[in-house]
């Protein structure tokens, strides 16, 4: 059917026949046909022939709404046929009889309708993204964007319409993904509308993917064998069905996990890690292995990620001591605090599992933990106190390692003692620097190698070689002071900063051969200098207040430091010179005031300096500057520019077309200056863009109806309270040519008048009145005929500025009968005048015998030749001459005076109707106007129907 090769399983799988209403020639119901079904397809041929042998104008009879349903692959390249509308729909001529005949191309549908059927789609802007359709042979192919189903169809969820012609539909099924189209059959006589549905088939085209390269899982190393954990991060595939995620395994299990797949309700797979050995952390801590999820495509595809399973610790494991003793030897005369000994147990457990704390057994003497200190955390042994004469020369210390949850460890600590007999060395001071009570006291700017005192060391037995150092941090040195022995000097190394640090503690350190050791400790105290100037916590203090402050409004508390002591960091402040008058400064606590009320639209910033100077010798400063911003409040009203706003508007100006700009300004700031404007009147017919400022009508505006309009437009700030103002705008209404002259008489067409064949040339015989509702040139009307019909039409003219009609010439035997008039009315409106028309019936006869055969001729459609000719306003009246006719002088004569009489009579006949018509129309537009007949001439009026008059 196709005639693609592999591609069949793009094309139509059913085709579903829904009429929009009954008709007895498409009764037939739903209608499935799959293309390999020989009964179905013979099915088709028994509708196909019921359609086409009926009769044949039902199928232009009604509108039909159809549904057609394929299915295709996604991903197919252009090109491939996806249907044939014209075939589907059974629209071929005589296919219901043709089962063994060759089937007719699909190109030959459309044509052999008359007029041709033609397939369109109901909005083709999206048309061509993923599918074509010929609009002659109603095939559909692919474009040339493949359909990619996982885009379309994402997550299965529902898909937005683009346009009215196609759109993206998702069943609830979460492997449906419908491409919806709406297709017109035209011409009208055939019109069909279709609803087409192409079904995405999904394929193999995505891998499955973990969403993290990198899946982390803790297992406690307790966990018994056979422990379920879920991986928190399966993988993810696009595809659906057996094309999604169907299996995990590892790589490299190791011998100690497997992996388990367990599906729910929804079908989705989640991978389970199952415990397969004994774990020990303290055997291994770490296992890393590769994790593949695999589809169930042909071929599957797979994706992986790294596994780190990391083993948590529990506390399986208690301290141990290496060793169950220890031997100590302490001297009698060693230092307080000194180390003698340090206790270490093992835990191989992790973190609070492997705490341990150290502590005597209660079997050790008082006597013992009072003379040997244990630290609880380091297991580390100090000599608490002087070994005296009368303390024990061996200890015993059982010593325990406690873990949480845990049997002690022991270990067993020996100490001996041993007593020493001797006379310490001496240290003999003499002190250089000030010194009182063993306190040196130092000026903190005293330069590098300053002396501070001698140390002479010497043994009283005379027989130990004696050496000293010096123990402590600072700057300082203690050498030896050549040529001379056992004379040592102390002196300082660099400056010191009192600042930094006002005093050390030193100690000289000597001890002989034998390893007997004595200490004299010294203490330095600095003396400060002022060598530090005040320091502000901010050197830029930036500060707000909102304007119309009270006098005196407290703004901020400046504070410095200064380093020195004394008096030497006192602190006193001072404003710059650069500070404006209205600003004070408190000496003292550093308060900073403003005595003045500020106006922040007269200035906005404040900018200037302060200074901190101390009380030292000489006097040190520093200096920081004071950035002061005014806050704005709501204390100006917007103004308009303008006092009122005149604009001027041609009528019939477009809907929510641009009149003008409203223009005003608010001189506060932010909030505050934001003005909205709004039409306090006429609101229902203007309306204002609060941004712009721009006015528009929401309606046209006719002139006709209101020449003008007063507004007045209120703006509003936002402060809170908000401030308001008003102004009057005007708006003058400009008239263009919108109304063509309206015919008030003849008051239609089919009227007619009798006309004596004895009225004599130059007689007024009718008039045609008209009024326009425009002004100025747009309401200048002129008269014109441009089109005549009767034995001798030509016999009448109009005066183009008045309208009357009046008789040119004599009347003749031979113009007897019906004369027709085509009146143009047009106006002078700029860009292009307007004008209206109107039939001027004339019956020339000396009495109306027969009504019904004049209204016969009335009746008839004019063929009247339409003259192109424009009328003029300033047309000279023209004088023709009254042809003499052969008779006697005395007939002349009274011919004379007798036209004389009508035409005075006539003349003062049109100027009274017209003084009262014109009184009439400015009273009431819309009453009708009643022409009285000039002079004294018979003429008859016969109203038949209304009149038509027609605007060219």
């Amino acid at each position: 059917m196709l005639g693609q090769g592999n591609l069949r399983s793009s094309r139509a799988l059913a085709v579903s026949w829904r009429p929009a209403t009954w008709h007895p020639c498409l009764d037939m119901g739903s209608l499935h046909r799959p293309r390999s079904s020989t009964s179905h397809r013979n099915l088709q041929h028994v509708f196909l022939f019921v359609l086409f042998v009926g009769p044949f104008h039902c199928l232009a009879s009604y509108s039909r709404a159809t549904e057609l349903l394929y299915s295709l692959n996604e991903g197919l390249p252009a090109g491939v046929l996806i249907g044939s509308l014209a075939e589907d729909l059974r629209l071929v001529p005589g296919a219901s009889g043709r089962q063994n005949q060759k089937a007719q191309s699909p190109e030959r549908a459309g044509a052999e309708w008359n007029p041709p059927l033609s397939f369109s789609l109901a909005s083709g802007r999206l048309s061509g993204q993923y599918v074509t359709l010929d609009n002659r042979s109603g095939e559909l192919h692919t474009s040339s964007r493949a359909i990619d189903r996982e885009a379309l169809c994402l997550e299965g969820g529902g898909g937005a319409a683009w346009s009215s012609s196609i759109s993206i539909s998702s069943s609830p099924s979460s492997d449906s993904c419908l491409l919806l189209l709406d297709v017109l059959v035209l011409p009208q006589e055939y019109f069909r509308f279709v609803k087409v549905k192409i079904a995405i088939r999904d394929i193999n085209d995505n891998a499955p993917q973990f969403p993290i390269s990198q899946i982390s899982v803790w297992v406690p190393e307790n966990a018994p064998v056979n422990t379920r954990m879920a991986i928190e991060h399966p993988a993810v595939d696009p595809d659906i069905g057996t094309n999604g995620v169907q299996t995990y395994r590892l790589l490299d299990y190791q011998g100690m996990f497997t992996l388990d797949v367990e599906e729910n309700e929804n079908g989705e797979r989640t991978p389970y890690l199952i415990v397969m050995g004994a774990l020990d952390r303290e055997t291994q801590d770490q296992y890393v292995s590769i994790i593949i999820a695999e589809d169930g495509g042909s071929p599957p595809l797979s994706g992986s990620a790294t596994l780190t399973i990391s083993i948590s610790d529990i506390n399986d494991n208690c301290p141990l001591f290496i060793d169950s003793q220890i031997n100590v030897t302490v001297y009698g005369n060693a230092t307080v605090g000194t180390p003698i000994a340090a206790v270490q147990a093992v835990d191989r457990d992790l973190g609070t599992n492997a705490l341990i704390t150290y502590t005597y057994s209660q079997k050790v003497p008082q006597a013992s933990k009072d003379l040997f200190h244990l630290d609880e955390t380091t297991g580390v042994i100090k000599l608490f106190n002087k070994i005296g004469g009368n303390v024990l020369q061996t200890h015993k210390l059982t010593i325990l390692a406690n873990g949480p949850g845990c049997i002690p460890a022991v270990i067993t600590a020996l100490v001996s003692i041993i007593k020493v007999i001797f006379r310490p060395p001496e240290i003999v001071p003499r002190y250089i620097a000030n010194e009182i009570d063993d306190v040196v006291y130092l000026k903190e700017l005293e330069p590098v190698n300053t002396p501070i005192a001698f140390f002479t060391i010497r043994d009283p037995e005379g027989k130990y070689k004696v050496n000293c150092y010096l123990d402590g941090e600072g700057p300082f040195r203690l050498s030896p002071y050549k040529p001379y022995n056992n004379e040592y000097l102390l002196e300082t190394t660099k400056p010191m900063d009192y600042e930094l640090q006002q005093s050390y503690e030193l100690a000289v350190v000597a001890w002989n051969s034998e390893g007997f050791h004595v200490k004299r400790v010294i203490k330095v105290q600095l003396l400060d200098d002022n060598d530090n100037a005040p320091v502000f916590l901010q050197p830029l203090v930036e500060l707000t207040i909102e304007e119309n402050n009270a006098p005196n409004a407290f703004l901020t508390k400046l504070y410095a430091t200064d380093a020195d002591s004394g008096e030497r960091g006192q602190v006193s402040y001072f404003l710059g010179p650069d500070a404006p008058s209205y600003f004070s400064l408190d000496s003292v606590t550093g308060i900073l005031t403003v005595s003045t009320q500020l106006d922040r639209e007269e200035k906005e910033k404040y900018r200037y300096t302060v200074r901190a100077v101390d009380c030292g010798k000489p006097p040190r400063e520093s200096v920081a500057t004071v950035a002061l911003t005014v806050l704005d409040k709501n204390d100006n009203s917007p103004r308009f520019i303008n006092k009122d706003f005149s604009f001027f508007v041609p009528e019939n100006f477009p809907g929510y077309g641009e009149i003008g700009v409203i223009s005003v300004t608010d001189a506060d700031a932010g909030q505050n200056g934001w003005v909205a404007l709004s039409v306090v009147n006429q609101s229902d017919i203007f309306v204002i863009d609060t941004g712009k400022g721009m006015l528009r009508a929401k309606v046209s505006l006719d002139r006709e109806q209101q020449s003008s309009y007063t507004l007045w437009v209120e703006a509003v700030d936002g402060g809170e309270p908000a401030l308001s103002s008003s102004t009057k705008i005007t708006i003058l209404l400009l008239d263009i040519n919108d109304n063509p002259p309206l015919v008030l008489f003849p008051q239609s067409n089919m009227s007619y008048l009798l006309v004596l064949p004895s009225t004599l040339p130059g007689s007024p015989v009718t008039e045609v009145y008209a009024v326009d509702k425009d002004t100025g040139m747009n309401a200048v009307i002129a008269y014109s005929i441009i089109g005549r019909r009767g034995p001798r039409p030509e016999s009448f003219r109009i005066d183009p500025k008045t309208g009357n009609i009046t008789l040119e010439e004599a009347l003749l035997q031979t113009d007897y009968g019906l004369h027709r008039l085509l009146v143009k009315v047009s106006d002078h409106g700029y860009p292009e005048p307007l004008h209206s028309t109107v039939m001027v019936n004339l019956f020339v006869n000396d009495t109306v015998s027969n009504e019904s055969y004049i209204e016969s001729l009335l009746r008839k459609e004019p063929e009247i030749n339409v003259e192109e000719k424009e009328p003029q306003i300033s047309i000279e009246p023209t004088h023709r001459k009254v042809e003499s006719v052969s008779c006697m002088p005395t007939l002349v004569a009274l011919s004379v005076i007798s036209l004389g009489s009508i035409t005075l009579v006539t003349g003062l006949g049109i100027y009274i109707c017209l003084r009262k018509g014109k009184k009439h129309h400015r009273e009431d537009e819309n009453l009708e106007v009643q022409i009285p007949l000039k002079g004294k001439i018979d003429l008859h009026i016969r109203e038949r129907k209304p009149i038509d008059i027609s605007n060219i």
